[in-house]
């Protein structure tokens, strides 16, 4: 345990941020592996204390760009964390976050304090340091619900991709099977998606239309 001499003397803000991907063919998690006792070893969402010149919303932006470094991504803040024995360094109120990022064109990167970074299935998670296994679970509940009535998915989407493939993300995410022809009907009824003059190439199946999602800014869609 943390000696009582260091311990906050005062409760004090941070920042918790669940960052999600989908990465051979589940949804994944990316997580940061502590440096520092009590939790070295074990495993923690990234974040950081909120420092007094700084709003919420603006330290977890930061903290997010120190992660990934990779602008214009998905960000909402999903709950206030905060139960008294939360942190063993004292009273740590933490103000949790949801970010949806594609499989490409991320480039990690450890901070102060932690050993390394990597991504982890949802289904198959390490040991995890404070209340981050409950915050996961918060952040997964929100983002699947977010899923059926928003266009978010385009945030977990390369720039062009084929129906299946966008019925497949769904499915991964939702962890649900969904009607093919259902699927479909309800995509075309919201004009989620236009189609490109472009097609699948290389691939062993024949040639596949390419998609591209109609507007790339969270809307209000009742897909589910």
């Amino acid at each position: 345990m943390i000696k009582k001499d260091n311990q906050y003397k005062f409760a004090v803000i941070a920042t918790d941020i669940v960052i999600f991907s989908v990465k051979d063919e589940e949804l994944n998690v990316l997580l940061i592996e502590m440096g520092k006792k009590p939790f070295k070893g074990l495993w923690a969402v990234p974040g950081g204390l909120v420092k007094p010149t700084k709003t919420v919303d603006s330290s977890a932006k930061r903290n997010l760009h120190n992660m990934i470094k990779m602008k214009d991504v998905y960000l909402e803040q999903l709950y206030t964390f905060g139960k008294i024995d939360r942190d063993p360094y004292g009273r740590v109120v933490s103000v949790a976050y949801f970010a949806i990022v594609p499989d490409s064109g991320i480039h990690l990167q450890t901070v102060k304090h932690d050993t390394s970074v990597d991504w982890f299935p949802i289904s198959r998670l390490p040991k995890l340091a404070y209340d981050h296994g409950e915050i996961i679970h918060a952040a997964c509940e929100r983002l699947r619900a977010k899923l059926t009535y928003t266009n978010i998915m385009y945030c977990l989407l390369p720039e062009e991709f084929t129906l299946s493939e966008l019925q497949k993300r769904y499915e991964i995410v939702l962890y649900k099977k969904l009607d093919k022809r259902n699927f479909r009907k309800k995509i075309g009824a919201f004009n989620l998606v236009k189609k490109t003059d472009k097609k699948t190439l290389g691939k062993p199946h024949r040639p596949a239309n390419l998609f591209q999602f109609s507007k790339k800014r969270p809307e209000i869609i009742p897909l589910f």
